[in-house]
């Protein structure tokens, strides 16, 4: 038989440079990812306009909470309708106020080549946030400190497919609650030079945080353009509260975007019905990006929410269902309904441990986020035990299935399609392909190679020990860890940092009883 395999083409640096190459650590961020392939679209716009108007039939008829004086006052000033705390919105006041919220935006971050869009097919992976527990680098179930917290802003920084340091991943016990904001703040800001979340836990903590925001960008710079994101919460059913709507105020008042959440236990606080779910969370979602417009026009906001199931058989949140998936994909057709950028959660999940149960619900919110045209993908690694914990090991494996479904989400690259089919002429039947030009030349950029993981076979598998995904990946948190370099902050803007953090410590309370306007 002849062999019809091409002779390999030299490459400079020979085969002991590509190994370097292939071995050596990358750091650097993927752009913000440009979605390229078809949505998936349970609706037809029939069905759109159906959910649009029960949404605005509630926000007419049944009208919602808005437990806050300032709020109510600036309803009334807007021309809504108000009775005690319970504000009415007419349909025509709420599509004029959402027409001016911008359809895509731009975040900068500290280093301007880690600037990302988001709105249209322009989407961000965002790692979980709030956690009070962690699984740390041995796997122990344990309270996080402000070191730990360090570490996954560390970590976030250094993987490619997460575009931001998100803000308390886990949640620093060795800081009093009262002034957790402040050190959680500076963490994001000096660990990583990536765009990051600001913290909305109370008015006051909102207003600390856009004023380290203006420290390190400038207070003419953040009045134009956004650098953080913050996050509210409503209680649903149709209740936007005081601490959340003094914290969007905050935010919207510094030009900064809000993620305006309704929180979804489906069947406890929605109906047990997948459309009425949707119908309710969005007029409560619309009602608060109302209010972003009424606070200050043109200010970039982003319609949120929180999805969970609730089971019938015990009362606890459930991940991952095809119910979930089912409203992402109606809540990715509402927000373009309206043309406003959107957030939804991502790899999340009720298991224990880093097991099947983690991976498979993981694996399954991932999936529908990604085709749902997800903008803002938030708790997009380490989330576990329904947000109770953050693990080390979890948290590196999302971060490389969100590099695998940004790869996905591109689409096919069609750059190199013409020399590729010429490899087939040259290879002819029975041949292989190792060996060619083309094959050596994008042998590493052709396929996703999972680093976390094992694709051997099991003889070397148990050769090589026998280890197992979870060891696996917290032996490469601890190698990331070891080669982390901080992306330097400028001095003068660090000093003023540590000074404000030191200034406003003194002056706010350090028991854990916090009254809330801190």
């Amino acid at each position: 038989m002849t062999d019809q395999t091409p002779p390999t083409r030299a490459r400079a640096g020979g085969r002991s440079a590509r190994r370097a190459l292939r071995s050596a650590p990358n750091f650097e961020m993927l752009p913000g990812l440009t979605r390229n392939i078809p949505l998936c679209e349970v609706m037809d716009e029939a069905q759109v306009e159906r959910i649009d108007n029960a949404s605005m039939d509630i926000l007419e008829n049944v009208g919602v909470h808005f437990r806050d004086p300032i709020a109510i006052e600036d309803w009334k000033k807007a021309g809504a309708k108000v009775v005690g705390e319970t504000v009415y919105l007419d349909r025509g006041l709420v599509r004029d106020l959402i027409s001016t919220i911008p359809s895509d935006f731009t975040y900068h971050a500290r280093d301007p080549k880690k600037n990302v869009r988001l709105g249209g097919k322009h989407s961000i992976f965002v790692p979980m946030t709030g956690a009070p527990f962690l699984r740390d680098l041995d796997d122990v179930r344990r309270n996080p400190m402000l070191d730990d917290l360090a570490m996954f802003h560390k970590l976030a920084h250094m993987m490619p497919a997460l575009h931001s340091s998100a803000h308390h991943i886990v949640e620093p016990y060795d800081h009093p609650i009262s002034q957790r904001h402040l050190q959680i703040t500076y963490s994001s800001m000096k660990y990583s030079d990536k765009t990051f979340m600001g913290m909305t836990t109370s008015p006051k903590n909102a207003e600390d945080v856009m004023d380290m925001c203006a420290i390190l960008f400038g207070e003419d710079f953040i009045e134009k353009n956004p650098v953080t994101t913050g996050n509210c919460n409503g209680n649903s059913p149709l209740v936007w509260d005081e601490t959340m709507l003094g914290a969007l105020r905050a935010f919207c008042r510094r030009n900064q975007p809000v993620l305006c959440s309704p929180f979804v236990l489906g069947g406890a606080n929605t109906p047990a019905s997948v459309a009425a779910s949707v119908a309710q969370l969005n007029a409560e979602a619309l009602s608060a990006l109302a209010y972003t417009q009424v606070i200050r026009r043109g200010c970039p906001a982003i319609y949120g929410h929180y999805l969970s199931t609730v089971s019938m058989k015990s009362g606890a949140p459930m991940a991952g269902t095809p119910e979930i998936s089912l409203m992402n994909f109606m809540i990715g057709q509402m927000a373009r309904h309206y043309d406003v950028p959107w957030r939804t959660s991502n790899t999340l999940g009720g298991a224990k441990t880093f097991d099947a149960q983690a991976g498979y619900e993981s694996a399954t919110t991932l999936s529908s986020v990604i085709h749902a045209g997800a903008n803002y993908i938030w708790h997009s690694a380490g989330w576990n035990e329904a947000g109770m914990h953050c693990s080390v090991a979890k948290f590196i494996v999302d971060a490389e299935q969100c590099a695998m479904a940004y790869r996905m989400a591109e689409g096919p690259n069609w750059d190199d399609f013409d020399t590729a089919i010429a490899a087939v002429s040259d290879i002819g039947p029975g041949g292989h392909y190792l060996g060619h030009p083309h094959t050596q030349e994008n042998f590493q950029s052709a396929f996703f190679m999972p680093d976390m993981f094992d694709n051997n076979s099991i003889e070397q598998w148990i050769a090589e020990g026998s280890v197992e995904i979870t060891e696996r990946a917290l032996k490469h948190a601890k190698k990331l860890l070891s080669e982390y370099q901080e992306p330097a902050l400028d001095i003068a803007k660090d000093e003023e940092l540590r000074d404000y953090i030191a200034r406003r410590e003194r002056e706010i309370p350090a028991a854990d009883e916090l009254n809330q306007s801190y």
